[in-house]
């Protein structure tokens, strides 16, 4: 019973360090491609974060859901043409601004994640760290990014983490459809904003 525990411990703490290194990775890479890439990577380990607390087809809802708005998103990057990154002419994005600010977020969160999860007992310290990571990374991205698409990146980041700490309270289909709907529509609204100024006509 000690070594499982151990062992579930170890593997949550894995799947922490996993999500602040694909957070971090969405924070600071310019390339559109390796941003979904790192987007794909953390909805699967905010699924493994929510199997514990809903069954698997409704967990699985949420990972097809979030791959499917960052197809969408990366379907209307492929078509639009190659754009300079436009962050750092106004906000700080240098490397170690970025590097310091999630490291603060991640502090906060490994010390209120503990007293979280001691005080709302049906849900775990792993849920609540993860969750609560999600919620502080996507609030920096939307914070930080002057561009439409970083910003619904941030936005999804966002309420990945708010549904890792629902689920471990609500666990409805009609709340995972809804939630699924949600991510997809956020997706939806990027793709316009993004193409918008193409779509523009020009006198």
């Amino acid at each position: 019973m000690l070594l499982a525990d151990s062992m579930e411990g170890f593997l949550g703490f894995v799947i922490l360090l996993l999500l602040f290194a694909a957070a971090l990775t969405l924070l600071m890479n310019r390339d559109w491609r390796w941003t979904l890439a790192a987007l794909a990577i953390q909805y699967f380990l905010a699924f493994l974060l929510i199997t514990p607390s809903w069954p698997l087809e409704l967990a699985a809802v949420k990972l097809v859901a979030g791959w499917m708005a960052g197809a969408v998103l990366g379907l209307t990057r492929l078509n639009l043409a190659e754009q300079p990154d436009e962050d750092g002419k106004r906000l700080p994005t240098t490397p170690a601004f970025l590097i310091l600010a999630s490291a603060l977020v991640l502090l906060v969160v490994l010390g209120a994640g503990p007293a979280l999860s001691s005080w709302a007992r049906q849900i775990s310290v792993d849920q609540v760290s993860g969750g609560l990571l999600l919620v502080g990374m996507g609030l920096l991205q939307v914070g930080l990014s002057s561009n439409s698409f970083r910003g619904i990146i941030g936005l999804l980041t966002l309420l990945s983490g708010f549904e890792i700490l629902y689920a471990a309270v609500e666990a409805s289909l009609l709340v995972a459809a809804l939630l699924g709907i949600l991510n997809l529509g956020i997706a939806l609204a990027g793709s316009y904003l993004m193409l918008a100024p193409v779509l523009e006509p020009r006198e």
